[in-house]
Formats: structure tokens, sequence, C-alpha cells
């Protein structure tokens, strides 16, 4: 999501409000593949709808999504997801010990997510030029100080957010959505 769109600090309520798996996959999927409804979602999910209805409306209570008016009905409500950048300062909310397991369920279940989508990647047949075009890569020897990697994850987003494009360009021909993963993160070292 580009650096226009507005930013939001997630808070330990909002946190804990959101750290459940089926929450964090209902709004992966809201930001991934676009608005749905509660019975489409819980045919993605393997849930009932009344399940998934409940946890929309506490995703929705929360502000992490919405319901698209434009689609819905009387009948069948769709949600979507709040456009929005959302940041999360693990090291504020880890000493706070109500929020901390909140923030451990939160990243274990994006971490799944992650590795689902790769290992997806990887058992799928892709044309020559999508073969050539993708990369997991993987550095282990770069040593950096707390700034530097910061100042690094920081360049990344900087990066990325350039390849976006402007809100009212459509993609190009032949483009598919593409996931990026950044984990950055210091390696305790073997003590000899």
């Amino acid at each position: 999501m580009p650096s226009d769109k507005p930013v939001r600090t997630i808070d330990a309520r909002s946190l804990r409000a959101l750290a459940h798996p089926l929450r964090v996959r209902i709004l992966e999927s809201l930001r991934r593949d676009g608005p749905a409804t509660s019975t489409r979602l819980a045919q993605e999910f393997g849930e009932n709808t009344g399940t998934v209805s409940w946890h929309l409306r506490h995703l929705a209570e929360h502000g992490f999504i919405e319901e698209d008016v434009e689609r819905g009905t009387k009948r069948e409500r769709w949600w979507r997801a709040v456009e929005d950048r959302q940041v999360l300062h693990t090291e504020q909310l880890r000493k706070d010990p109500a929020a901390r397991e909140a923030v451990d369920v939160y990243l274990q279940e994006l971490i799944q997510q992650h590795f689902q989508r790769v290992t997806a990647y990887l058992s799928q047949a892709w044309p020559d030029e999508w073969e050539r075009s993708g990369t997991i890569s993987n550095w282990d020897d770069l040593r950096l100080t707390p700034d530097r990697l910061k100042q690094l994850n920081a360049d990344l987003m900087a990066v990325i957010d350039n390849y976006y494009p402007s809100a009212d360009e459509p993609p190009a021909p032949g483009s598919l959505p593409i996931s990026i993963q950044i984990q950055a993160f210091p390696r305790r070292e073997r003590k000899d």
C-alpha cells in the first residue's frame, strides 16, 4: 500500500481484538482478494456463516474493516478492509503483560500465512517468465546495528512504495498480484 495511505498504529486494545487466527485470516483475505460476504469467507475458511459474521462485526467495531454499502443489499452484507497502513510497535506492546499474548498470537498467525503463501507458490506451475521473475532469497551474513537495520527496513519499504501505481492508473496488461515478504531480524550468534 503506498505511503499516501493513512497510517494507523495498532494499540493494545485493537491488537487484542485482532489477535484471533480466524480474524487475522479474514482481514488478510479482504486485503488480498477484495470485498466479500460472510458466506464467501465462510466457504473459504470452512467455517459457518454465523461464526464468520461475528468475527466480521468484531473487526468492524475496531476499525479494521467496514461495510461495503455500494455492494450490499438488505439480505447480503459485503465487507472490505479499511485502506490504511498498519504499524505494530511490538517493543512497546510486549512490555504490557495484557498485550504480550495478543502480540504473539497475531505474529504467529501472520508468519503461518506467509509460510503458506510461499509453499503455495512453490507447489504451482508458472510460465517461464514468472519463474525467472520471482525470488526466494536469504542473507544471513549481514551485520548491522539496530539503527542500520531500521534504516534498511525503511529503505526497502520506500523501494516497494515506488512500484505502486497511482490511484487512477489501471494495472499493466499481463500483471498479476505480487506477494512481497520482508523479514529482517537479528539472530543470536553461536558462542563456542
